[in-house]
């Protein structure tokens, strides 16, 4: 019985820790450190992180030109818009033509001037009355619509607006060489 009651002091020996002062401020101080180095460490991770987490914004609606510009147009007119785009950290200011036009129903409409095929520039022949592309012959009629040549669908048509007697379009980019329109910025 003796031998037991050591055995079971031995083993309660074993189980005790001794805190001192020493070791408590030790503790507390590594607390403290991670504590510290955690709350650093949030903002730091945050900035690294952003651009993976934050989303492209689109363009805004750029001013294409008065409305009374475009009442008289024998044809399409080609106008130079700028856009700004912010991906991430970056923001890039762009500059890129469009084609103002109307539409069957005689409301004005804008049109890129990027070919959908593989993305060269269209431009207007008014001599031949349609838009040709100059990379692989692709040709459009005034309105957009595909008439010859290898692209797979029709001119891309822009979301447009008036707002104070002003012509404004949002500018959007689609995928190249596919015969459905699809955004992608």
């Amino acid at each position: 019985m003796r031998q037991e009651i050591s055995n079971l002091n031995d083993a309660l020996k074993k189980d005790v820790i001794v805190v001192n002062r020493r070791s408590f401020f030790g503790a507390l101080l590594a607390v403290g450190s991670a504590g510290m180095g955690a709350l650093l460490a949030v903002p730091v991770l945050r900035y690294v992180l952003y651009p993976l987490y934050a989303k492209a914004t689109g363009t805004e609606w750029s001013d294409v030109g008065d409305v009374s510009e475009f009442g008289n147009a024998k044809g399409p007119m080609r106008k130079t818009i700028t856009f700004t785009q912010r991906d991430g950290w970056r923001e890039v200011v762009s500059a890129q033509s469009v084609y103002v036009t109307r539409d069957d129903k005689g409301q004005l409409a804008v049109l890129s001037a990027i070919c959908p095929h593989l993305g060269c520039s269209v431009s207007w022949q008014a001599g031949n009355d349609k838009f040709v592309c100059p990379c692989h012959g692709g040709e459009f009629k005034a309105d957009g619509q595909h008439i010859f040549g290898p692209p797979p669908r029709p001119m891309d048509q822009l979301p447009t607006q008036l707002k104070n007697g002003k012509l404004q379009v949002h500018f959007e980019y689609f995928r190249s060489n596919v015969p459905n329109q699809e955004k992608i910025s």
